[in-house]
């Protein structure tokens, strides 16, 4: 199935410096010192360039990496690896497949009882949708991420 999600020009120009920086030039932001890095509200995050929904707060998890950090994306057809040799490492680069947005990192070191993967994210390529906005945003599909009986 082909995304519908895709690189928006007007999302582009409304960019940061360190949003541009991250999403088109490949760039990292400093840990620690990030929007999301340090967020437990639930939602879910999206690619700030063309929208398509990338992960949820369900599955995101404390690394101790500075960086917003997950163990799987909502639908992995809006995720691209890709092999990534700079500064001398071998990794795997994450990146947004609508809107083809550098994301961050994918690692084999996350949580071994949820798969053993971390995906390190910077906070710059994502837009937070906190939860009781799904439906406004036009994320309302999502809401069933979120729909576990805490009551008991």
């Amino acid at each position: 199935m082909t995304s519908t999600y895709r690189k928006r020009p007007e999302a582009l120009s409304q960019l940061t410096r360190q949003q541009y920086a991250v999403t088109q030039e490949d760039a990292t932001e400093p840990p620690f010192r990030n929007e999301f890095w340090n967020n437990h509200d639930d939602g879910i995050y999206v690619d700030v360039v063309s929208g398509e929904p990338l992960f949820s707060s369900t599955d995101k998890f404390d690394s101790g990496s500075g960086w917003p950090s997950f163990t799987r994306p909502i639908d992995p057809t809006n995720i691209v690896r890709n092999e990534d040799r700079t500064f001398g490492m071998l990794r795997t680069e994450v990146r947004s497949s609508g809107g083809d947005s550098h994301l961050g990192h994918l690692f084999d070191d996350g949580p071994r009882d949820q798969g053993g993967l971390r995906y390190c994210i910077n906070s710059a390529a994502l837009r937070f949708i906190p939860v009781d906005q799904l439906e406004s945003e036009g994320y309302g599909d999502f809401r069933s991420l979120f729909t576990t009986t805490k009551e008991a």
